[in-house]
């Protein structure tokens, strides 16, 4: 199957590119579309003689070409209406009625000189469709938004995430504005879908459209990613339970400064060695990471509620268990040879030995983060087997 993108190396052209190209070379294969795929990339760097050939050999277009932010008005209609004409144009020489597919904007509602190039691009496209009998894919794209958008030019979610990951300043006019957002992963399988003939039809059968959109206010997507700017330093992580929150918080990391994707965290270290937390999340617990110098016993304490597990993952050790009322012990013997979870039930004092001649290296989750105005924990030593 050849598929020809125009507007290839746009925001949303890049990302379906890079993912047909998954299909292509069999590392994506969710989809209903055949992994024998050739992908024409045209855009506006392209030879113009290319489009000739990729026009006559194309089994499915997608036009993602088109201009957004022109320096003169005029340019509206000739990049998103006269680049479509000579498209169509150029599939009618070569007899090739395959089906096209047209991004346009719920912009071509309105009249500004930008909608009204959309609906320029829509009405040429449907009587491309009624003349040749193709069959015609026009999406209405709400505010789009995720990696490799480019901030300062026609998303609000760009522009904040970049200055917001480089600390520079946002502008928020109205914080109660309603957004309606797609996001580029679910508009590429949205498009891909298409190009297998199954599209998703808006309501009224005329036009298609993605099927999982977000509306959000402004003010909630700029306090969102606040809170993800801060979270380095509050060890947190958003709720991912959330599909927006999940979405955009993938979205904020794209735009990091790339000499700062690494963060410190606060070690707590003594002669015994150093536990460091990692994450705190609301509602799934602390994760943490514990190295015990040889010889070191570490824990001796129980928990009412709160529970863990324990996982060492190099070097090795014992972990003993005792009921307080009770002199029986009972040991789990762990090695980062064999990795294997061990759960930590409330109601038993417990300690971790490391009994190798190097660090041990366990990682630890808590069931509730730590909260020393309510530790939950008892010091009580479990001592060894007879």
């Amino acid at each position: 199957m050849n598929i020809l993108v125009t507007g290839a190396k746009g925001f949303v052209g890049k990302n379906l590119c890079a993912e047909l190209g998954n299909i292509r070379d069999g590392k994506a294969k969710t989809y209903d579309l055949t992994a024998d795929l050739t992908v024409f990339e045209y855009d506006v760097d392209t030879d113009p003689a290319l489009l000739d050939e990729y026009c006559a050999k194309a089994d499915f277009v997608f036009n993602l070409a088109g201009v957004n932010r022109p320096k003169d008005p005029a340019e509206f209609m000739t990049g998103n209406f006269g680049f479509a004409s000579t498209l169509l144009d150029t599939l009618k020489k070569h007899g090739n009625n395959c089906p096209v597919m047209i991004s346009s904007s719920t912009q071509a509602a309105l009249d500004n000189p930008y909608g009204q190039s959309k609906k320029a691009g829509e009405e040429l496209m449907f009587a491309y469709g009624e003349e040749t009998g193709a069959k015609v894919l026009v999406y209405r794209f709400p505010n789009l938004f995720g990696k490799w958008c480019r901030p300062n030019y026609n998303s609000v979610v760009a522009t904040f995430c970049n200055n917001i990951a480089n600390d520079l300043p946002i502008q928020v006019n109205d914080p109660n504005v309603v957004l309606t957002l797609a996001y580029i992963d679910d508009v590429v399988r949205e498009l891909i879908a298409a190009a297998a003939g199954n599209e998703n039809r808006a309501e009224d059968g005329k036009y298609c459209a993605v099927p999982v959109t977000h509306t959000v206010k402004l003010g909630q997507i700029a306090d969102l990613l606040r809170s993800f700017r801060a979270s380095r330093e509050e060890r947190s992580v958003p709720d991912m339970a959330d599909p927006f929150v999940k979405k955009l918080y993938a979205t904020y990391l794209s735009y990091l400064p790339t000499d700062q994707f690494s963060y410190p965290l606060d070690m707590h270290c003594d002669h015994r060695g150093s536990f460091t937390e990692i994450l705190r999340t609301a509602d799934r617990g602390q994760f943490s990471v514990n190295i015990s110098k040889p010889g070191i016993t570490k824990g001796e304490h129980w928990h009412h509620t709160k529970n863990e597990k324990f996982l060492v993952v190099y070097g090795k050790g014992v972990i003993r268990f005792r009921k307080p009322d009770e002199e029986k012990i009972y040991e789990y013997f762990v090695s980062g040879d064999k990795l294997e979870v061990v759960d930590i039930p409330t109601g038993y004092t417990h300690n971790i030995e490391n009994l190798g001649e190097t660090d041990m290296v366990t990682f630890m989750w808590c069931n509730e983060c730590f909260d020393p105005n309510r530790p939950d924990t008892y010091f009580l030593p479990v001592g060894k087997p007879e």
